[in-house]
């Protein structure tokens, strides 16, 4: 069987790119090992997706966003950045550029709905579910695999798109930067008394990190960081007394807190390809960078970055070009680590300066704080660079 890409994971990145390739002449195949109702009907994961204005222009262009249903957009209006104990916090206000909100959130489970539902109704797009590769092997005039149930597939370009944890990045024998930041998250959603405002908060505690993700109504979604140990008495609470944990840890700052629905947790990782492009193949989504969420650029990043390889193919496409060469593949590559490079390294800097509990760096910390809220120039670079990531 043959087909001109291949498309190693059906997650949001895997299926916005297959959305992104389809009606151009292109034959699509995409390889997942989740049975396909798994994607019809994606289970409740616990994320909360902060999506950029620009990120919402693309899934518009894409056809997603006119699948969601308007209860699961919530609007985020600003931002605010607090540290330890105090009640001084940094805000990132959306008016300081002149727009109403900094974006908005949307379940991930959402977003991987409408990917599937956009993407089952491309005829040049086929999906293989409840299959993994076997075989692997690139060679400069194509691809070549043989998939768990036998199935054998010709193709022109592979693309990794199957997670963090890739096994493809590693079959096409390229590595990783890991960078295991020995915590664990745990998201959960939470009734509140108080209204958050549409604000999202951003909360370096001493010994924990806390992030709230105002959804609509006194909701949000509650993210708290902790080492394992810790993290496992919390998971060991019934629901009362998890509710009266999770007042504590936010100062009771929202009053009365419920929960709502379950609690999951996460492992801190981040990750980061050695390369992102080989011999017709390429690394895509978290299979090339995967970062610490505390920015929340992940999936605006991997959005963005399946649209830059789109572009990049569809482009050499048009001019006649092999989409497999490596020029057009260097091409996506190279335009990959000049943007992401440097917002990797700033969100591992950012983790590390603020989540050190030592005395010296949290008077840094405050300090910190303290002078970019009292420069407006500065608050405003942020809430640009927020309201227009990914475009």
């Amino acid at each position: 069987m043959k087909a001109d890409v291949v498309i190693v994971g059906a997650g949001p990145a895997g299926l916005c790119l297959a959305r992104s390739l389809s009606g151009h002449g292109l034959s699509i195949r995409i390889i997942e090992r989740q049975p396909e109702a798994e994607l019809t009907a994606p289970p409740f994961d616990g994320r909360e997706i902060a999506l950029t204005h620009a990120s919402q222009r693309i899934l518009e262009d894409l056809g997603l966003w006119q699948r969601f249903c308007a209860k699961e957009i919530a609007p985020l209006r600003d931002a605010q950045v607090l540290n330890g104990p105090s009640l001084y916090a940094l805000r990132i206000a959306a008016a300081a550029v002149g727009k109403e909100r900094l974006g908005c959130l949307v379940p991930n489970q959402a977003i991987r709905r409408a990917a599937y539902g956009a993407v089952s109704e491309c005829p040049d797009v086929e999906l293989f579910c409840e299959r993994t590769i076997s075989e692997l092997s690139c060679s400069a005039e194509s691809v070549a695999l043989r998939l768990s149930d036998g199935t054998v597939l010709d193709a022109r370009l592979i693309v990794a798109a199957d997670s963090r944890f890739s096994e493809t990045r590693r079959r096409l024998g390229i590595g990783a930067r890991m960078e295991d930041f020995g915590k664990t998250m745990l998201v959960c959603r939470m009734a509140h008394e108080r209204s958050h405002e549409q604000v999202a908060w951003e909360w370096f505690g001493y010994g924990q990190t806390l992030a709230l993700l105002p959804l609509n109504g006194n909701c949000a979604s509650a993210v708290l960081t902790l080492e394992p140990t810790e993290m496992n008495r919390v998971m060991g609470l019934d629901d009362e007394a998890f509710a009266r944990e999770m007042e504590r840890r936010f100062d009771r700052r929202l009053g009365r807190m419920e929960l709502i629905g379950e609690r999951i947790t996460y492992p801190l990782v981040g990750v980061y390809a050695e390369r992102f492009a080989g011999l017709r193949s390429a690394l895509l989504g978290d299979a090339a960078v995967g970062m610490h969420p505390v920015t929340a650029h992940g999936f605006n990043f991997g959005l963005q970055s399946q649209k830059r390889l789109a572009d990049t193919l569809l482009g050499a496409l048009r001019q006649g070009r092999d989409i497999g060469e490596p020029g057009v593949l260097q091409r996506y590559a190279g335009a990959q680590q000049r943007a992401s490079w440097p917002l990797y390294q700033a969100t591992s800097l950012l983790v590390r300066l603020y989540t050190d509990d030592r005395a010296p760096t949290r008077l840094l910390r405050n300090a910190g704080l303290r002078l970019a809220q009292n420069l407006p120039p500065f608050k405003a670079a942020l809430a640009r660079h927020l309201t227009q990531l990914a475009r």
